[in-house]
């Protein structure tokens, strides 16, 4: 896989979100939200549902726009930035519960990730990294995707979201619904993603498996950030495992 750019001006965090505030009409969601994703980082967020982690997530993208705040990323303000040009820019948004196109072959529903004109003229290229990376894809690319197990589906999501080229990955409960051995394999696939040198910000229910592969984490609840700390010290931290791991 083409390993992105890395650098950010002045060593800067590659997403910096900054005091954001969002709304669903007249309900707050998200009260002063802060939080910084380092270059080559995953990083999780982790909350009940409803805790405001995916409207962050939809913030980031484009897809809401924030009250309040703002979102630099690679050292630019983009908090006014629409979707489609946040997608040019190298921010790819998996969202939660997959959303493939049923109807669509895996390889149409690949192709459409590759949505820049930069992505487009290296098609042939980013797809054959794809099915290299998810070699089971390459075996159904045929397929409509609406027919794929759930983790296929969400092995085409993810690949998806890759064909864009992005420097920072956005993936919403990518471990939503599956099977205990296909969570794990899933998992396998979003470090080897990693390790090509894309950053990764990651919502996960999944408590356990998401720090166990992050660098660091963020606690949201009710809307806010109420706790940061590297991964390790959250799998440990007696709050986090009395409220999230039932222990």
């Amino acid at each position: 896989m083409s390993a992105p750019e890395t650098v950010t001006p002045n060593g800067a965090p590659l997403l910096t979100v900054s005091n954001v505030t969002a709304f669903y009409g007249d309900l707050q969601a998200l009260f002063g939200v802060s939080i910084q994703v380092n270059a080559g980082e995953i990083v999780t967020l982790i909350g009940a549902n409803g805790a405001g982690k995916t409207t962050l997530l939809r913030v980031i993208s484009g897809m809401k726009r924030a009250a309040a705040g703002s979102v630099r990323f690679a050292g630019e303000d983009v908090s006014r930035i629409p979707a489609h040009n946040m997608v040019a820019r190298g921010v790819s948004h998996v969202p939660e519960g997959r959303q493939v196109f049923p109807f669509m072959t895996v390889k149409e529903n690949l192709s459409l990730g590759a949505y820049s004109s930069r992505a487009r003229g290296r098609l042939k290229q980013l797809l054959e990294e794809q099915l290299a990376l998810f070699p089971r894809l390459a075996e159904r690319l045929d397929q409509l995707a609406g027919t794929l197990s759930g983790g296929e589906q969400q092995m085409v999501a993810i690949a998806r979201g890759l064909m864009a080229q992005p420097r920072l990955l956005l993936l919403d409960e990518p471990s939503l619904g599956l099977a205990p051995k296909i969570v794990e394999e899933v998992f396998e696939k979003i470090q080897d993603v990693r390790r090509s040198g894309i950053t990764m910000l990651l919502v996960e229910q999944n408590v356990v498996s998401s720090l166990s592969i992050s660098d660091r984490g963020y606690v949201v609840q009710n809307g806010a950030v109420v706790l940061e700390d590297s991964a390790k010290n959250l799998l440990t931290n007696e709050t986090v495992r009395a409220a999230y791991l039932g222990l």
